[in-house]
């Protein structure tokens, strides 16, 4: 995966009154920290930081830090945890959790499907997502943004297991090889439809009845 640059500077403001003030410099409160580093405040650009998270488009995201005064020129890292106001959707707080590019470490990463499975388009089935992340583990700059399989091959009834999925080179998937992924549903014919819909209904006649009682 490809890493993007940020700035960042040691956090001068600290609790709430502080926070908000930092905000309204056009700053984000974040925090930096990792297996070999202790936890350290620091702060973004709230610009540099919104043109970051939307110009990726992988879930995850690998950052060259580069904090002011710092010892180290830059600092690999991950952005871990991104909070947001959840009405006005403006970041609140950023964690970056510092990695060594020499190691290893496991993240999770967002499956994609590509193409049309046989047993949808000549046997009316459906696709089923049985997971929609798998958890990976690769040097920090070969971390994938994604899992791509190609489904076009399925037939009703089949499947494609974890075990199954060939991972980008330097990638290795993790996880119990006979993990469904994606599976293609046999059809629905018209009494399974009918019996789902008379299930769904019959709690809702239920609750009439029991009301009456009442």
């Amino acid at each position: 995966m490809k890493s993007s640059s940020l700035n960042a500077f040691p956090r001068t403001e600290s609790g709430r009154i502080g926070v908000r003030k930092l905000r309204a410099t056009g700053r984000v409160p974040a925090v930096i920290y990792g297996r070999k580093t202790a936890p350290r405040n620091i702060e973004v650009d709230a610009k540099e930081l919104k043109h970051l998270i939307h110009g990726t488009a992988s879930e995850n995201i690998v950052v060259d830090l580069s904090i002011e005064n710092d010892t180290n020129k830059s600092r690999l890292a991950v952005v871990q945890e991104v909070q947001h106001n959840p009405i006005s959707g403006i970041v609140l707080h950023v964690d970056f959790h510092e990695v060594d590019e020499t190691e290893p470490v496991e993240i999770m990463v967002p499956l994609e499907t590509i193409g049309e499975a046989i047993g949808v388009k000549t046997g009316g089935g459906m696709l089923e997502h049985v997971m929609f992340k798998v958890k990976v583990k690769a040097l920090p700059r070969d971390l994938p943004e994604m899992i791509v399989i190609d489904v076009t091959e399925l037939s009703v009834g089949q499947a494609i297991h974890l075990g199954e999925i060939k991972a980008p080179k330097g990638v290795e998937i993790l996880g119990e090889s006979s993990q469904p992924v994606v599976s293609i549903a046999e059809p629905k014919t018209a009494d399974a439809v009918e019996e789902a819909a008379s299930a769904a209904a019959a709690p809702a006649e239920d609750k009439k009845t029991d009301a009456k009682k009442d």
